[in-house]
């Protein structure tokens, strides 16, 4: 597995009807890609829910990383390039994938934690999974995800959530504007 986020930052005043539109005309076209788990087409409007400018952001999770790869190669990610030029791509590795019993999401949660230089790697790895567990029994969550960075040595926290976002106390909060979910069957199936 293997999850993705680029973000795109947009002027002040740009039109977020347009990324709505995009969003509702492209995602469609991802509800049946092989290898994907999930890709949520994600906005933020500057001055709402913490958001200190607009942003449109596409965050996926793969479960087939030979699936990214011809993501990133194809005709895809060229219209990506195409519209909004070519985006830093952060990418971490999946240390935990819970599954809530929400049946959508309206919204994703991310909060970045270093890790501290000390710690055991085997430990943390039960501890997100403990956290995880316990996050998706509350009602309303769809989905939480703890990835690492390999590169710069921080976890990330992605938490999919039924209801509209809110400013949250830590991290930052998106609107889904898609989630296309073509294989969370086979999630559900292996957990």
């Amino acid at each position: 597995m293997l999850m993705m986020q680029y973000i795109h930052r947009l002027p002040a005043d740009y039109d977020m009807n347009k990324i709505a539109s995009r969003a509702a005309s492209l995602g469609p076209d991802w509800d049946d890609t092989p290898g994907l788990g999930f890709k949520a087409f994600v906005a933020q409007r500057r001055g709402e829910n913490g958001a200190l400018n607009n942003a449109y952001s596409s965050l996926y999770l793969w479960l087939d990383d030979e699936a990214a790869s011809d993501f990133i190669t194809g005709e895809r990610f060229q219209k990506v390039i195409d519209g909004f030029g070519r985006p830093a791509i952060e990418t971490w590795l999946p240390l935990d994938v819970h599954l809530g019993s929400a049946t959508g999401a309206r919204a994703v949660y991310r909060e970045d934690v270093l890790i501290d230089p000390a710690a055991n790697f085997a430990a943390l790895k039960r501890s997100e999974n403990e956290h995880n567990t316990a996050l998706v029994k509350q009602a309303g969550i769809y989905a939480a995800v703890t990835a690492i960075d390999l590169a710069n040595w921080r976890l990330s926290r992605f938490r999919l959530s039924a209801e509209a976002a809110t400013t949250p106390e830590h991290g930052s909060a998106y609107d889904i504007l898609h989630l296309a979910k073509p294989g969370i069957p086979a999630l559900f199936a292996a957990a």
